[in-house]
C-alpha cells in the first residue's frame, strides 16, 4: 500500500512534463515513443496514450530540469519520425485546449489532403485495374504505374517513415506491415511491368486502393478519437470569456476615490478583485461572496440539478450559472487554480495515464507484429513454393495477412473506453483520476463510510424540544436557549441559534454570561438566571429530573442525538426542557446503502463517535452494529482498512476483492491512501481534490454505486473491445492467408483486407462511444 500512496504523491510532482505527439499510428507506435522518451537522460518514467496522444513524463530533478530536458524530450519524439510540443501546465486549460485542437487540426487536415490526392489517384487505377483487366487500353500498365507511384510515396510516405523509425528502435509496428505490403505488391508490379510490358499481370491498384483505404482509416479514426474527448471540450466551453470586475479610481475633477464596473478579458482578472454578477450571468473564476445572494446553478461542475441557495461567506465556483440575485464576489482563484481547471486537468491525467489492463494489449502488440510478418513469409513460401502458385498470387495472400493483422483496434481498446468513462463521470459529478482507479472499482467488497460530512450532513441541526415545564411553550424555550448561546461558539450553539433564526424568533439582550468546561453555559436573562447543559450542571443547581423525564432524555439518546437541558436557576429552580442537537443523515444515504447491499458490497461506519451514537446513526442508514467502527481517532482509522484487507487476503474470497474508503478528503486521509480505493466528497476543498483516487463533486452517496457502475460497465468495453480486435485478428489471418482457398475459393484481397482493418479501429472507437447511452 506504501506503493500507492507513493504514487498519488507522483501525480502531483512538480517534476512532471506533458508532451502532445502527433503521427502515431498504433499500439507500437506507443511503444516506440515511449522507449525513445525513457532512454532520455534524467528521465524516471514516461507514459504515452495512443488515443490521447500525449505523454506523461517524470524526471529527476538533481540531474536535470525543465528547460534543458524538454528540447532532448521532443527530438527524441522527431528522430522516431514523429512532432511533438509540449504542453504548458501554467497555462489555464482553455488555452492548453487550444494549442491540442490546433496541433489535432493540422493533422486531421494533413489525412485529409492526403485521402483526397488517394481518392483522385486511386479510384481510376481500381477501374482500369477491375474492368480492363482482359481489355486492357494502350500502355494501360504504365498509366498504373504513374497513378500509383504518387500514392505509394507520397500518400503513404508516413507509413515509410513509421517503419523505418521502428526499425531504427529494433522494432515494428503497424506501419511496418502496411509499408512491407504495398511495396511488395508495388515492386513486384514495377518490376514484372519492365520485363513484360502492358501485357503483365500486376497489381499496381492493390497498392494504391490499399494505401488509401488505410489512410481513409486513419481520417475516420482521427474523427472518432475527437469525440471521445468531447468531456473535455463540453468542460472548456463553459468557461466565460469576460468578468464584470469593480475597481476603484481617483476622479480628477474631485479628487475623490469612485468604484466603476469594467468588463475585462478572464486572463485578466487577479487575485482579490471585486467581481459582480448579474442574474443569468455565467461566474468567471473561483472565489468567496461578500455582497448579496442568489441560487446557484452547480451542475455542471457537481453534476446535481437543483440550485444552490448562496450568500455572504459562501464559495462560488468557476463556470457555473447565478439563476437569481445579483452579488459581488472577491477572487480567490484564477487560470489553472480555478475549480473547472482542476477537474479538467484530472480528467486530462486520467485520460492520459495507463490502466493495468492496457498492459496486457501492450504486451499483446508487441509479439503479435513480428508474428505476422512471420505468419505472412510462411503464407508466401508454402504458396509459391510448395503448391507451386504464381508469384503473383503469392505476394497478394502474403500482403493481405500482413495488413488483415494490422494491430490499431487493440492499441484503441482500452484508452478510447476509458477516456469515455472518465468523460461520461465527469458529466455525473464522479471524477476519476485515472485508469487504475476505473478499473479497480467494480471490484469494491467491502466500503468503509467516514460518518460526519459523509453519512451526514456535517452539520448539527436542532431535532427536538421536549417541555418539561407546563408553563413554557415551545418556542419560548427555544427563544430562552438561543439567546443565552448566542455568544457561545460551540457547533451544538450554533445548531440552536440557527434554528431560531429559521422561525425568525427575536433574541433577547442577555447578561453575565459563562461557559462552564465540560458541563454547559449560564447567562441572565432580565432577572431570570438559566443554564443549558449536561445533567451534571443541573446536579451541581440542586436540580433533579423525573423518572419519566429521564427516560426521555434517554431515548434522545438512544436516536444517536445529543440531548441538552435547560433550566432555570433564578429566582426559582426548575426543569424546564430537553433540547436534542444531532448531525442528521443525508437524504440519499440511506438510499445509496441498500443499492450498494443489493450489489452484494458489505457497507461498514467509521467515526470517532461514541458506540451508542455510532450504532443510532448506523441504523439510519442501513448499516449493521457489527459492521461499526465507534471511537475511532482519525490516525487509525487506516488500521480497519487494513484489517479488512487482511481479512480478504485470509479468507476464501478471491483476491481480486478490494476495500474502499469514503471520506471529506480531510482527517480521512491515511485512511484514504491506505484503502484500494479512496472516494472522496468533494465538500469545497482543495484536500479532497488531491487525497482521493475518486472524487465525488456534489457529495451525494448516491454516486459511490454510480462510479461502481461506471467502473463495471468501462471495464465490460473494454474487454468487448479487445474481444473483437483480437478475433478479428485470429479469424481474418487464415483466410488472408488463403487457408480456405482450395475448399472454397475464398481469398480475401488485400483491397477488402485494407478496408476490414480501418472499419475494426473505427468500430472499436463506436463500441466506446456507446458507454455515454448507458444509464449509471
Amino acid at each position: 500500500m506504501a506503493k500507492k500512496t507513493k504514487k498519488s504523491k507522483t501525480n502531483r510532482n512538480p517534476n512532471k512534463i506533458t508532451l502532445q505527439i502527433q503521427g502515431m499510428h498504433c499500439a507500437s507506435c506507443v511503444k516506440v515513443t515511449s522507449r525513445a522518451l525513457k532512454k532520455v537522460p534524467g528521465v524516471i518514467d514516461a507514459t504515452v496514450n495512443y488515443a490521447t496522444e500525449k505523454a506523461n513524463v517524470a524526471f529527476n530533478p538533481k540531474s536535470t530540469n525543465k528547460q534543458n530536458i524538454i528540447p532532448k524530450l521532443i527530438n527524441a519524439i522527431e528522430n522516431k519520425g514523429y512532432e511533438a510540443i509540449q504542453i504548458n501546465e501554467n497555462q489555464n486549460a482553455k488555452n492548453t485546449q487550444k494549442k491540442i485542437k490546433q496541433l489535432q487540426k493540422r493533422e486531421l487536415n494533413k489525412l485529409k489532403f492526403k485521402l483526397l490526392i488517394g481518392i483522385i489517384l486511386a479510384t481510376p487505377a481500381l477501374i482500369l485495374g477491375m474492368f480492363f483487366m482482359n481489355n486492357p487500353i494502350p500502355f494501360q500498365n504504365y498509366i498504373l504505374w504513374a497513378l500509383a507511384t504518387p500514392v505509394q510515396f507520397y500518400v503513404g510516405a508516413q507509413f515509410y517513415k513509421g517503419a523505418w523509425a521502428a526499425l531504427k528502435n529494433k522494432t515494428s509496428n503497424m506501419d511496418t506491415l502496411i509499408a512491407m505490403g504495398t511495396s511488395a505488391a508495388y515492386f513486384y508490379s514495377a518490376i514484372i511491368v519492365l520485363i513484360q510490358g502492358n501485357h503483365a499481370h500486376q497489381y499496381f491498384e492493390t497498392s494504391a486502393v490499399l494505401i488509401t483505404l488505410v489512410v481513409l482509416g486513419k481520417y475516420l479514426e482521427a474523427i472518432a478519437k475527437g469525440k471521445t474527448s468531447q468531456a473535455i471540450t463540453k468542460l472548456m466551453e463553459l468557461a466565460p470569456k469576460t468578468a464584470t470586475v469593480i475597481r476603484s479610481i481617483k476622479n480628477k475633477k474631485t479628487n475623490k476615490i469612485q468604484k466603476i464596473e469594467l468588463k475585462i478579458p478572464i486572463d485578466e482578472v487577479k487575485l482579490g478583485d471585486i467581481i459582480l454578477v448579474k442574474p443569468g450571468q455565467k461566474i468567471p473564476v473561483d472565489g468567496t461572496i461578500i455582497q448579496g445572494r442568489s441560487n446557484i446553478d452547480e451542475s455542471m461542475v457537481t453534476g446535481e440539478s437543483i440550485p444552490v441557495s448562496k450568500t455572504k461567506g459562501d464559495k462560488v465556483l468557476s463556470a457555473t450559472i447565478n439563476k437569481t440575485g445579483s452579488f459581488q464576489f472577491k477572487v480567490t482563484k484564477v487560470g489553472k487554480d480555478t475549480t473547472l481547471n482542476k477537474i479538467i486537468k484530472l480528467i486530462e491525467d486520467a485520460q492520459t495515464s495507463k490502466a493495468p489492463i492496457q498492459r496486457y494489449a501492450d504486451k499483446i502488440s508487441s509479439y503479435f507484429v513480428p508474428a505476422v510478418i512471420l505468419i505472412s513469409l510462411i503464407t508466401f513460401t508454402t504458396w509459391f513454393s510448395i503448391i507451386k502458385a504464381e508469384v503473383g498470387f503469392s505476394i497478394i495472400a502474403a500482403v493481405a495477412v500482413l495488413v488483415i493483422a494490422c494491430p490499431c483496434a487493440l492499441g484503441l481498446a482500452t484508452p478510447t473506453a476509458i477516456m469515455v468513462g472518465t468523460g461520461k463521470g465527469a458529466n455525473n459529478g464522479i471524477l476519476i483520476k485515472g485508469g487504475e482507479a476505473l478499473e479497480t472499482a467494480h471490484k469494491i467488497k467491502f466500503i468503509i463510510f467516514d460518518k460526519t460530512g459523509t453519512i451526514t450532513k456535517g452539520k448539527p441541526e436542532l431535532t427536538d424540544i421536549i417541555s418539561l415545564d407546563s408553563r413554557s411553550k415551545k418556542q419560548q424555550l427555544l427563544q430562552i436557549a438561543a439567546s443565552i448561546e448566542k455568544t457561545s461558539e460551540h457547533p451544538l450553539a450554533e445548531a440552536i441559534v440557527n434554528k431560531a433564526k429559521q422561525q425568525k424568533i427575536t433574541l433577547k439582550p442577555t447578561k453575565d454570561f459563562k461557559a462552564i468546561v465540560g458541563k454547559g453555559i449560564q447567562a441572565s436573562i432580565n432577572r431570570t438566571k438559566y443554564i443549558l447543559g449536561t445533567e451534571n450542571l443541573l446536579k451541581s443547581n440542586k436540580i433533579k429530573l423525573t423518572k419519566e423525564q429521564m427516560e426521555s432524555k434517554t431515548k434522545l439518546e438512544n436516536q444517536g442525538k445529543t440531548a441538552m437541558l435547560l433550566a432555570q436557576i433564578k429566582p426559582k429552580p426548575r426543569a424546564l426542557a430537553i433540547i436534542a442537537v444531532a448531525d442528521e443523515i443525508k437524504q440519499d444515504s440511506k438510499q445509496a446503502i441498500q443499492i450498494l447491499k443489493k450489489m452484494k458490497i458489505v457497507p461498514f461506519m467509521i467515526t470517532g463517535d461514541n458506540q451508542q451514537t455510532a450504532i443510532a446513526i448506523a441504523k439510519k442508514a442501513g448499516i449493521p452494529k457489527q459492521n461499526v467502527f465507534a471511537e475511532v481517532m482519525p490516525e487509525d482509522k487506516a488500521k480497519h482498512v487494513k484489517s479488512l484487507q487482511n481479512k480478504i487476503k485470509k479468507s476464501k474470497l478471491t483476491h481480486k476483492h478490494k476495500v474502499a474508503m469514503v471520506g471529506d478528503g480531510i482527517n480521512d486521509a491515511p485512511a484514504l491512501a491506505q484503502a484500494d480505493i479512496g472516494i472522496a466528497m468533494a465538500s469545497g476543498t482543495d484536500v479532497a481534490m488531491e487525497t482521493g483516487q475518486i472524487v465525488l463533486m456534489n457529495n451525494s452517496l448516491t454516486n459511490v454505486p454510480k462510479a461502481i457502475k461506471l467502473s463495471k460497465q468501462t471495464m465490460t468495453k473494454i474487454r468487448q473491445n479487445m474481444f473483437w480486435a483480437l478475433a478479428y485478428n485470429s479469424a481474418g489471418i487464415p483466410i488472408a492467408a488463403g487457408l480456405l482457398y482450395p475448399l472454397t475459393g475464398w481469398l480475401l484481397s488485400p483491397m477488402i483486407a485494407g478496408g476490414a482493418m480501418a472499419l475494426s479501429s473505427v468500430s472499436v472507437i463506436t463500441n466506446s462511444l456507446l458507454l455515454k447511452m448507458k444509464k449509471l
